[in-house]
């Protein structure tokens, strides 16, 4: 995991995070005792430009990625342009603002690297759920019906 996160820091991107299933999956497989790690559908590295929100650049990124880790399932998206595809929502203020949106508790979270290379974590919905195993939707999307569906559709197909 950290040389994951260090091929990240790496891009020098502002505000960012890997989040949702690479953190989420880490902590049940050390819930679950897993010696082996959970595989990923991909690995959710966010960050938050306001002044660059052109789809391409995200994909620059990936390929950077992908060039100095080969292999993994690399996605990058700039959180700052969101709202744009999500569209009944409003624009975001931050990272972390977009990660507590996020349709589950569990994976509302975040890491990053400090300048040490220390370890920082977001929990913008707190840990309780993720730490219990409770997936519950977050209070986004608790807002309205078309939201809940949404919510329930993944849950559902993510089993």
């Amino acid at each position: 995991m950290m040389s994951v996160l260090r091929a990240a820091k790496t891009l020098d991107l502002p505000d960012w995070w890997i989040c949702a299933g690479f953190v989420r999956s880490k902590v049940w497989d050390t819930l679950h005792d897993f010696e082996e790690r959970t595989s990923l559908g991909d690995i959710d590295v966010v960050y938050f430009d306001r002044n660059n929100i052109q789809k391409e650049n995200e994909k620059v990124y990936e390929g950077m990625l992908h060039r100095a880790m080969p292999g993994l399932p690399w996605s990058v998206k700039n959180e700052a342009r969101m709202h744009i595809v999500n569209h009944d929502f409003e624009p975001y203020t931050s990272t972390v603002d977009a990660i507590s949106k996020f349709p589950e508790t569990v994976t509302a979270l975040g890491v990053t690297l400090g300048d040490k290379d220390e370890v920082i974590l977001a929990a913008p919905c707190g840990l309780h759920d993720v730490l219990h195993m409770e997936v519950r939707p977050t209070d986004m999307y608790k807002q309205t019906e078309e939201r809940r569906n949404k919510y329930r559709e993944r849950v559902k197909n993510k089993n």
